[in-house]
């Protein structure tokens, strides 16, 4: 699979999975052209498919399990 590490145009919360309405962490261009949005349940179901027709595939999935900025905790 090729990642995008540095993407042009991050995902926000109004992309959308093609496939369920859920929030898209899948960008995955296609070698025709096109382009195909899914959010990280589907991203993962259809991965071997993907993979078969992706020129690149943006993947933002890690941003569900990452930490915020100052997330520790509290200052006492």
């Amino acid at each position: 699979m090729t990642t995008v590490l540095t993407p042009a145009s991050p995902l926000t919360a109004a992309d959308r999975c093609d496939r369920c309405g859920a929030q898209a962490y899948l960008r995955v261009l296609l070698s025709s052209g096109g382009e195909l949005l899914f959010c990280a349940h589907h991203g993962r179901k259809f991965e071997p498919e993907l993979k078969k027709i992706a020129a690149e595939i943006q993947d933002e999935t890690d941003r569900l399990t990452a930490v915020p900025a100052g997330g520790g905790e509290e200052e006492r």
